[in-house]
Parts: structure tokens; sequence; C-alpha cells
């Protein structure tokens, strides 16, 4: 038997093994002139229920007492659970004693639970204090920390820079509770610390004009 006699008495059979031959062939072959489909690389919140747009978010601590302000030029709000994803946050942390100022701060993105009593901030962070009494500008460069805003606390695992006056500390890892002034870095820690009266009226560390007293343009 001729095989063009065997494929026109199975054609059914010769069909189904061309099909399944032809399939994964064409594939390849588009793969080949195509290319791989393109990657998704969206990065981004969770869909969100609505949208706020040039906002101001407040969060008061257990006393009712204002401990947080932050606003943004969007903010989503994801309607699973109500929590806000932020973008280019600028905050005002609320000092608990009388004299000192406030702490300021911006950061690339945020993110805020419902209850406003967890946030993150994402990305290069910067912090800063203008100066008080006898106690020169400080500022605090780190990034992907975590607060807990109606607490005063923060931390992150990042590397962290503490500058006051000429005095420099550096570290990976930090804890702060804003309330008391008290910072801890955690690891690998070095830098420089100078007496409280000199540091005070210090020249800034390297350069030759004063130290600045205000967070004006403060920047990540």
């Amino acid at each position: 038997m001729s095989f063009r006699q065997y494929l026109r008495d199975n054609r059914v059979n010769a069909t189904i093994v061309l099909l399944a031959i032809a399939a994964p062939a064409s594939w390849m072959l588009r793969s080949w002139v195509v290319g791989e489909p393109p990657t998704n690389e969206f990065i981004g919140p969770p869909v969100a229920d609505y949208v706020l747009y040039n906002s101001r978010v407040w969060s008061y601590d257990v006393d009712g007492l204002l401990s947080f302000t932050m606003t943004a030029p969007r903010m989503d709000r994801r309607g699973g659970d109500e929590s806000l994803y932020i973008n280019a946050p600028v905050f005002d942390v609320a000092s608990k004693k009388t004299g000192v100022p406030d702490w300021q701060g911006n950061a690339p993105y945020g993110w805020v639970n419902k209850s406003g009593t967890e946030m993150r901030l994402d990305g290069a962070v910067y912090m800063c204090r203008p100066a008080y009494a006898q106690s020169p500008m400080a500022t605090l460069h780190t990034s992907n920390v975590t607060g807990w805003p109606k607490e005063n606390r923060m931390e992150t695992a990042d590397p962290a820079t503490l500058t006051q006056g000429q005095s420099v500390m550096n570290g990976v890892g930090m804890r702060a509770s804003l309330n008391d002034n008290h910072l801890e870095l955690l690891h690998d820690v070095h830098g420089f610390l100078y007496p409280r009266q000199k540091n005070a009226t210090a020249q800034s560390a390297g350069h030759g004009a004063a130290a600045p007293a205000t967070c004006d343009g403060a920047t990540g």
C-alpha cells in the first residue's frame, strides 16, 4: 500500500497528527518573529473606589491631641480595607513638648491604614526639625519607614543618617520615639558627636556657613 493510499484511508487520524504538529510549530514561529509578549511592569495600588486630589489628613492620639498631619497631591482609597495609598506625602509630626518644634518631612509614597494607627513611608524619607533654644536644626535621612502616628513612633531596617548641628551619626536600622525625642540607631553605628554647647553654635559639617535654622526647601 502506498503512503498516499494510506493517508486517504486514514484521513481523520492523519489530520489530527498534522494539527498536533502544526499548532506548536506555528506558536514557535510567531514567538521567533514577534518576540515575547511585553511584561506588565505597572506598579501601583489596588483599584481604588475613589481618589482624593490635593488632600489633607489629620491623625489624633488617644488623648484627642493632634499627632500627625499629611498633605498629598493624590490619595487612592482602597475599597477592600479602606486604607489610603498616597503619592508624594508631605507630613508634620506634632511635638508634645512646649517650645519644641514639630518634625517635618516628605517621601515619594505612603500608606495609611483605615484607623490611622499605622503608616508606611516608602522610598527615600527626609525629616527635619527646626532649631530651637540651644538645639540646632536636626535632619534625618533614611528610607522605607513604618510608623504609628498616634504614638509618635517609627522604625526602619534601612540605613539612617541623623545630623544635628555639626554632629553626624550613621547606622543601619533605627527606632524613634518623637514624644521624648529619643532616637536609637541599631547596627554599624558610627559618626561624630560634639558637646551640647559647641554643637548649638557649630557650623555645618564640612562647610564654612552657619547651619540653617529652618527646614524650608527640605527634600528627600
